[in-house]
């Protein structure tokens, strides 16, 4: 297993000490913010279908969106950024997704609402690219599944309390109020990362042709598209959870940020067993996590009739769900230590890829087949990553 490369973090190894644990922390705060603008929209599609007039599978499309922006513009704008002061970049994505946020609560149509959702797609890459790679740094190459883990909290705790939560003030006040709340939650992060985030030197400019060579390694490359193939299968379903919650569950509107809170409360336990064993065994880790992804989405709709065993059912959906999103950062950014913005950033492009290609596949599916059978549809590309895994497991050890 290649370890990480830590001689360009720029930082003394006393500012290592007394200064990773502070700065992970506001980037995982800076990261829940990032991640509640991402994703918060899933909790609101049904209210914003009806509000705008379009279908769901329509509103869903603003989820393509936002994950293709990611996948296409994500690495060329992260190998040109990566050298840039760190501290500046990131205050800068905050307040870009401050402008954003403030544009998609004053959108009076499907269109502005989407321009709303392209400009932030651009920035988002780049902030998990470098902060993954300023977390692993800052930790040293045996803690950085950890560190990476607990930027990553930021995505448990957007599932916890920022999507949810949104959900359930976004049925109170609209969607269009949700939006502004994170209009004012992004100026304060900006706020908080200038004032107490401390300057990190920054790293040697590479060039994208150099960083680009990790794009011949085979192993990269299968990690990649098994980032692809796992992504595809949680968005698959996870995108149309809110609506399956209304619509088999017979879960009232008004309850369905509340289960979007268990979902996302059980995910800091994913997030945490995630982090713990993706050093040990990187695609060990995720061949488990898959497996119980895969049984999770499988069962979600014959255990809709029982609230309990649905319960059980979301348990395991999301601890596994949310374990995911460590392990693929740094199973890729493992595969690649000589460029691990790139890889990060990379990741990230191959992990919204597949949140692209999962809401179309659910929408697809929810248009031809029906609701029922987007668990199912999930399921069998769960499996299909599990197969890439293995796969790639072997060719490492060739």
């Amino acid at each position: 297993m290649p370890s990480f490369d830590t001689t360009a973090t720029g930082t003394a190894s006393g500012e290592k000490s007394t200064g990773a644990g502070l700065s992970i922390a506001i980037l995982a705060l800076a990261g829940f913010v990032i991640v509640t603008t991402e994703f918060l929209i899933i909790g609101l599609l049904p209210s914003m279908a009806r509000d705008l007039g379009i279908s769901i599978s329509d509103a869903g499309l603003l989820v393509t969106l936002f994950a293709f922006t990611v996948m296409l513009f994500g690495p060329p704008l992260t190998a040109m950024l990566s050298h840039l002061d760190r501290k500046r970049t990131f205050v800068i994505i905050l307040l870009i997704f401050a402008a954003a946020n403030a544009l998609a609560a004053v959108s009076s149509n499907i269109w502005v609402l989407a321009f709303a959702r392209f400009i932030p797609a651009l920035a988002l890459p780049v902030f998990w690219g470098t902060a993954s790679e300023t977390a692993s740094l800052l930790a040293g190459p045996e803690r950085a599944g950890k560190a990476v883990a607990q930027v990553y909290l930021g995505i448990s705790a957007a599932m916890l309390f920022g999507i949810p939560l949104g959900t359930l003030f976004a049925d109170a006040v609209g969607w269009r109020g949700a939006f502004w709340a994170l209009t004012v939650l992004s100026m304060l992060m900006a706020l908080l990362l200038w004032i107490s985030m401390p300057s990190l030197a920054p790293t040697a400019k590479v060039g994208l042709a150099k960083q680009a060579k990790i794009l011949g390694d085979p192993r990269f490359i299968a990690n990649l598209v098994l980032s692809i193939l796992l992504f595809t299968a949680m968005f698959a379903a996870y995108t149309y959870l809110a609506d399956t919650l209304e619509r088999i569950a017979l879960v009232p509107s008004a309850h369905v940020g509340w289960w979007l809170m268990g979902f996302g409360a059980v995910g800091l336990i994913g997030n945490g067993l995630g982090g713990r064993y993706v050093d040990r065994s990187p695609l060990g880790s995720t061949i488990v996590f898959a497996v119980l992804l895969a049984l999770g989405m499988t069962a979600s709709v014959p255990a809709a009739g029982s609230l309990p065993l649905l319960c059980a059912v979301l348990f395991v959906w999301g601890v596994a769900h949310t374990a995911l999103f460590p392990i693929c950062q740094i199973r890729v950014m493992k595969a690649a230590p000589q460029a691990q913005a790139l890889a990060g950033t990379l990741n990230v492009s191959a992990a919204n890829a597949g949140i692209g290609l999962g809401s179309v596949i659910g929408g697809v599916t929810i248009e031809h087949l029906g609701l029922h059978d987007v668990g199912y549809v999930a399921a069998a590309i769960a499996v299909l990553a599990v197969i890439t895994a293995v796969l790639t497991l072997r060719m490492k050890s060739n």
